[in-house]
């Protein structure tokens, strides 16, 4: 695979927990912020979106009787602590980064503007799209996605806790067998567990790739972005 120019990368707010059984994990943050530093540094344009799983999830809330509607926003609002605490540890390491949220609050970020985001791009800027879509019931791997094309990303970049994705779920079954690249169609087939419906017909319709690694390995962000054999493709031929 070619070194990208531009990506989104994707990450889960679970990943942030680290140890932690809630909030977030100062080390993982560290942690993560030092490898999208370095992922920068090889002049790949980088944006980000953030969950908020590890804070509060709207489905959640909703199994416990609150309003779906209401639980989602709580939850866009887990993704803006997430994202601002991710901003704070890029800005540490010397990264320039630009916060936008789909929701206004130019108190903490930028509203986001398509077309400023892509210029905060070309500019070097790592870009963190916060609050999701702006709208309930959809996740923030839509939220992804949708950002993804709308930036003309080469690619998603899922960092997950697996270093790919498997025919079955490898932390249950140790006799699990990875893929080192998977058509979107044979995804959907055996009804593997890559992003959520919305966000892989967005992927699909577009054309655009999904990489799935593992984001807790050293350097495998750098890996991914230079187009070494790191992870899972999914590609849509």
């Amino acid at each position: 695979m070619k070194h990208f120019n531009r990506v989104l990368l994707k990450l889960s707010g679970e990943s942030l927990l680290g140890k932690q059984g809630h909030g977030i994990d100062g080390e993982v943050l560290t942690r993560y912020a030092e490898e999208i530093r370095q992922a920068a540094e090889t002049g790949t344009q980088i944006a980000i979106v953030i969950g908020g799983g590890n804070i509060f999830r709207g489905v959640r809330g909703a199994t416990l009787g609150m309003d779906r509607v209401q639980g989602d926003y709580m939850g866009m609002m887990a993704t803006m602590i997430n994202s601002i605490a991710l901003q704070d540890a890029l800005e540490q390491k010397g990264v320039h980064t630009r916060l936008m949220s789909a929701i206004r609050m130019e108190q903490v970020a930028e509203p986001y503007i398509r077309r400023r985001a892509v210029r905060h791009l070309e500019k070097g800027r790592v870009v963190i799209f916060g609050a999701g879509t702006g709208n309930p019931y959809f996740t923030t791997d839509t939220a992804a996605s949708l950002r993804a094309i709308e930036i003309e990303a080469d690619a998603i970049l899922k960092g997950t806790r697996v270093n790919g994705i498997y025919d079955c779920d490898p932390e249950e079954n140790e006799n699990a067998i990875k893929f080192d690249a998977i058509s979107g169609d044979e995804v959907l087939r055996l009804r593997l567990s890559v992003m959520d419906l919305t966000a892989f017909t967005l992927c699909r319709d577009n054309k655009t790739p999904i990489l799935v690694f593992n984001m807790d390995e050293p350097d495998n962000l750098s890996k991914v972005i230079k187009g070494e054999d790191v992870g899972t493709r999914v590609h849509w031929d």
